[in-house]
């Protein structure tokens, strides 16, 4: 299954890329204990942590909801022949996503909505692609919302120097040229975009890193985007990803948001899970438990 309804909003899962991400639990989580990951290797291999090599395995996918008579992306993932000589797994990737958002019933020209949860590199791709030699946007008729407070911070005008590397271009080729085809929509603090779907700032990964919450009838879902990048971090909340530009904000907001989600009975759906990927969480102790996963078909179930 890679389609499921939440109220009236349906939301669909379109796959760019699944796999290693070259980065062992401690090179990709420097915080995370050894234990969390032996205690529960049961469950996160293989979909979570490639049980021959100890790397951790990750998924690249656009979130498709289709909400009140528009078509809405969430993320937009690498995209193809980008230049990241600093990101060689993301390098000049050549994928099929384009292929795979048309058999989810969407064409380019389709979308009305892109949202990018944040500007890092694996989040903005697909707003554009290689037209000759010009970067256009793929989606000609959406509006792109982006987080202001990102927009300014990767804007290379304003002399930011970010401390996770691997960004390099991407303002360049997936950012800029969407802002100059007058298309992107900077918002600040929240932005309701319809009855079921808000967004709110959640900084910390970055400074603009954003939320999504989805409230329809009795469902509520809260779109994280790069809160958390493993399940492992639901255990250990405290526990960053070493892209996290300002840690302490990045565990308070992780805390905040995934506290909100158990108490609520929301699904938490990450940008980058591979299994099923979304889960409920409740609390324990002082952190999260699983409560169950989302019913999307495992990635490696069908690999």
């Amino acid at each position: 299954m890679e389609r499921i309804e939440l109220g009236d909003v349906s939301v669909t899962r379109v796959r760019e890329y699944y796999g290693p991400v070259d980065m062992t639990p401690h090179t990709f989580f420097p915080e995370s204990t050894k234990e969390v990951w032996d205690d529960n290797a049961d469950w996160l291999k293989p979909e979570f942590l490639d049980p021959d090599t100890n790397i951790v395995n990750s998924a690249i996918q656009t979130w498709l909801l289709r909400s009140e008579g528009k078509t809405i992306l969430v993320d937009t993932g690498v995209g193809n022949h980008k230049e990241r000589p600093h990101a060689p797994v993301w390098h000049r990737l050549d994928t099929g996503f384009l292929a795979n958002l048309a058999r989810a019933g969407v064409r380019p020209e389709d979308v009305d909505i892109v949202i990018n949860t944040h500007l890092h590199v694996d989040h903005v791709g697909w707003n554009t692609f290689l037209d000759g030699e010009d970067w256009v946007p793929t989606f000609p008729h959406a509006t792109y919302l982006m987080p202001k407070d990102d927009f300014d911070f990767w804007n290379p005008e304003n002399g930011h120097k970010p401390e996770a590397g691997g960004h390099q271009n991407v303002f360049e080729d997936s950012v800029a040229p969407v802002h100059g085809a007058g298309q992107t929509l900077l918002w600040e603090g929240s932005h309701q975009i319809d009855a079921a779907l808000r967004l709110d700032a959640a900084p910390g990964h970055t400074p603009g890193s954003s939320v999504l919450t989805l409230t329809s009838g009795t469902d509520r879902a809260v779109f994280i985007g790069d809160l958390l990048h493993s399940p492992a971090q639901i255990l250990e909340p405290d526990a960053n990803s070493c892209f996290c530009e300002d840690p302490a904000g990045a565990r308070a907001t992780r805390r905040k948001v995934l506290g909100w989600a158990a108490d609520h009975n929301a699904l938490v759906v990450p940008a980058h899970l591979g299994g099923h990927g979304a889960a409920e969480v409740v609390r324990e102790g002082g952190a999260f438990a699983v409560k169950g996963w989302a019913p999307f078909s495992a990635y490696a179930e069908r690999d």
